[in-house]
């Protein structure tokens, strides 16, 4: 009898995940259910919850989901800036004590880098445990899940609710966040984006390290949770191969300097630079779409300059043709003005922003290709 139950709940998870994703029918997803199951690069994304406070490996609900996963079939990989866990894998994007605003601070980096087809979502948590803003807290989530969905419109964003706690001050607020998730995710559908709702509520408080965190137990339902999203996400069609990863860092002519986004920064108008190699986000790059990126930002020739001289900066990527720039002789040419990526008078100082210069073929406009990874 435990074992029918068991099975039951299963079924009626996973036809309760079809219709958050827009199925209507267990029948409907068969056929989808034949096929292979998708590849995955799945990006844990969130607070310390993700990371994998109150887990006694550190691995959160990414050791289960991942074992669950692979159990499927799928090929997966998790992906992210940091690593915590006993897992073999343990790449996650979780950052604790982080709230929504300080998650999309970074999205557009991330996203940029990693190009997940699947993000999993369990954010808000210290929105309300730190009182910060509340009346605007679902706001700002849909701005990151709509953020999210632009940085990488082919992922399906899986967002989930807010799981129980003892904290007084969430507590307080948690019941009117959850119930305005499954709107979020509804107006997303609408808009006709990949983004499906995850409900954390099979947790109790039985289910807890402490007041805030889940225990091992309460990690496994949230992965349960997650994985029966995938699947339905799966066979609803949504999940495609991963985009090809071109991506690294850009080497200049000059020995032992790089092509460098000035301090790290996302600021418009930031200055793009010769700097020494130190393979940080600041020097990788990816190219997309005739485009070279980093950290969510284009390569910019600033005001569409074409002329000789015109500094080079990084800002919004907007299509325009001054962002875009094609391998040419050992470097990269910008086809409206003709010009290239050049360093000024060859120089080797550290800072120096670089420039449009007519195409030469010196070593201050030798710039290493991407590698596709």
């Amino acid at each position: 009898m435990r074992r029918l139950t068991a099975a039951l709940a299963a079924a009626l998870t996973t036809v309760a995940a079809l219709t958050a994703l827009g199925g209507t029918t267990a029948r409907a997803a068969a056929p989808a259910a034949a096929a292979a199951p998708a590849p995955l690069r799945l990006m844990p994304l969130g607070d310390s919850i993700t990371w994998g406070v109150g887990s006694s490996t550190g691995d959160s609900y990414r050791s289960a989901l991942w074992n669950d996963l692979a159990g499927e079939g799928h090929s997966l990989d998790f992906v992210g800036s940091g690593r915590d866990g006993a897992m073999s894998d343990p790449d996650n994007e979780g950052h604790s004590g982080w709230r929504i605003d300080q998650i999309a601070g970074i999205a557009d980096s991330v996203v940029a880098r990693y190009r997940p087809n699947v993000i999993t979502l369990e954010i808000g948590t210290n929105d309300l445990n730190q009182n910060y803003q509340v009346p605007t807290a679902t706001d700002r989530l849909h701005a990151l899940v709509d953020q999210l969905t632009a940085d990488a419109p082919d992922a399906t964003v899986l967002v989930a609710s807010l799981i129980i706690s003892t904290n007084s001050t969430e507590e307080t607020y948690r019941p009117a966040f959850n119930q305005a998730v499954p709107g979020i995710v509804q107006a997303e559908q609408a808009a006709g984006k990949h983004v499906g709702y995850v409900d954390m509520s099979a947790l109790t408080t039985a289910d807890l390290a402490d007041a805030l965190h889940p225990n091992d137990g309460g990690y496994v339902k949230m992965a349960t949770a997650f994985n029966s999203a995938v699947q339905a996400a799966d066979a609803a069609g949504w999940i495609h191969a991963p985009v090809a990863l071109t991506s690294g860092v850009i080497h200049s002519g000059i020995a032992g300097k790089c092509l460098d986004d000035n301090g790290s920064s996302t600021a418009n108008g930031t200055a793009v630079q010769l700097w020494t190699c130190n393979g940080t986000n600041a020097q990788v790059w990816s190219a997309a779409g005739g485009t070279l990126r980093v950290l969510g930002k284009c390569l910019d020739a600033t005001a569409n300059g074409t002329a000789n001289g015109t500094k080079l900066e990084i800002w919004d990527c907007n299509g325009g043709g001054n962002q875009q720039w094609q391998p040419y002789n050992g470097g990269y040419r910008n086809p409206v003005s003709g010009r290239c990526l050049d360093d000024p008078s060859s120089s080797t100082a550290d800072g120096t922003q670089l420039q449009l210069y007519d195409c030469n073929g010196t070593d201050a406009q030798k710039w290493s290709a991407l590698q596709t990874s």
